[in-house]
């Protein structure tokens, strides 16, 4: 299994995620390719390399506006930089500013960004990994003021340069085929940020409520090293589960903009492999039995469930009390997931309660691997037994998606997704 190991030296920011997959080999040109499918305005992106504290790290910044002579990228004229990361303090609807220094940044709701994201031609693991970052973050932010997800209002998270972080780090989960991210305990600062409420307390409450269920270290560092946005890919991504034996094959180092007294101002990812073995995790399912719901909003709500970080969402007939015909909803999370989760459950069915139970999950290990058809390139899961043989399933929402845009029928490119994966058993770039 392909994992990514986040080690938050210095906390973790958007950018600074995105740094260091581009220092673990995620080409700048795929990277601007694929974020090309998004309607967000203009904007350069660079990579630069930055000694710290010794190390070589990766800076990856974006430039807002029309692009000047000698950068690389679309657009005209002059742009603005961006103070990010812990550097830049970008928050979701608390609005961090940089630490003293405002920018400009555009609002938006989260319900634009969410249409935004799923209209923008990506390729689907990378919308869905995206979505799941930016609903985590909404729920959160949805709790810490007291409205529904749908009345956030995203001010700095908001901003092209957030969205940016935001989707290129799904880009660069999915360029790697990276199956599961672990995370080291974060260091949570101390001390205020100036927020579009007002002076807010390190951590913010956002990535408070964001990383429940994930090992922190409280109060240290002097300034704010976790931010929303790194909170929330956290959040959405990773599990609070300890990072298993690795066999490493990349690490790259992604880059803050400040110098840091105490520790280099640094993002450690290290990409590895497991052993080939069972999985064994603990995971928890939310149960309600629901009688009274127009049955059309079903697949909105299992869609918002999956975006929020579900494992898994499937639907049960039963017969309920004076042999009403009902349906069970269930739902499989891990820990960190369950909050937003039951609150979804809650706002968007007929609901009163929901049962909560852990269960233990045994699962064979399995691996993403990328395939080129003639119609494009698939996904395909491949699972291996105990004996060793291999179980292909090229990815639904791929095939889909192709068979779409080329005018085929789907089962013509599931095949030949099938049969490129038998016929190239090595993994894909």
């Amino acid at each position: 299994m392909r994992v990514l190991y986040l080690d938050t030296i210095a906390g973790i920011s958007g950018d600074m995620t995105v740094g260091a997959l581009l220092a673990l080999g995620l080409p700048l040109r795929h990277l601007r390719g694929e974020l090309a499918r998004l309607s967000i305005g203009d904007y350069t992106l660079s990579a630069t390399r930055r000694n710290v504290n010794g190390i070589v790290a990766t800076k990856f910044n974006v430039r807002v506006g029309a692009v000047t002579e000698g950068d690389s990228g679309g657009g005209r004229g002059k742009g603005r930089g961006r103070g990010s990361g812990e550097d830049g303090g970008k928050g979701a609807s608390a609005g961090h500013r940089d630490h003293g220094h405002e920018h400009g940044h555009e609002h938006r709701p989260y319900r634009v960004i969410r249409d935004l994201v799923r209209r923008g031609g990506l390729d689907p693991a990378v919308r869905d990994t995206a979505l799941a970052v930016f609903a985590r973050l909404a729920a959160a932010e949805a709790k810490v003021h007291g409205v529904s997800t749908d009345a956030v209002t995203f001010h700095e998270v908001g901003a092209v340069d957030s969205i940016v972080d935001i989707v290129g780090c799904a880009i660069g989960m999915h360029w790697f085929g990276i199956e599961r991210v672990y995370a080291s305990p974060l260091p949570m600062g101390s001390g205020t940020v100036l927020s579009e409420h007002g002076p807010l307390p390190v951590p913010a409450p956002a990535t408070v409520e964001l990383l429940r269920g994930f090992p922190v270290r409280v109060g240290e560092g002097t300034t704010e090293l976790v931010t929303p946005t790194g909170a929330a890919i956290v959040a959405a991504l990773a599990t609070p589960d300890p990072v298993p034996a690795l066999r490493i094959a990349g690490i790259g180092y992604g880059a803050g903009q400040r110098t840091l007294s105490d520790r280099p101002n640094v993002l450690r990812t290290i990409l590895g492999e497991t052993e080939a073995d069972t999985v064994h995790e603990r995971l928890a399912v939310i149960e309600t039995n629901i009688d009274d719901l127009n049955p059309e909003f079903y697949e909105h709500i299992i869609e918002r469930l999956f975006e929020a970080g579900a494992r898994d969402v499937y639907l049960a007939p039963v017969h309920m009390k004076k042999n009403r015909p009902g349906i069970v909803l269930s739902v499989l999370c891990g820990d960190a997931e369950r909050a937003a989760l039951t609150a979804i459950v809650l706002g968007e069915t007929s609901s009163l309660g929901v049962r909560v139970h852990t269960v233990e999950r045994i699962a064979v290990p399995r691996e993403i691997r990328t395939v080129d058809t003639p119609y494009g390139r698939v996904r395909v899961k491949v699972a291996t037994a105990h004996d060793g043989t291999e179980h292909a399933a090229p990815e639904y929402e791929d095939c889909r998606h192709l068979a779409r845009a080329r005018g085929v029928p789907l089962k013509r490119v599931y095949q030949a997704a099938l049969l490129s994966s038998l016929a190239e058993p090595g993994r894909g770039a």
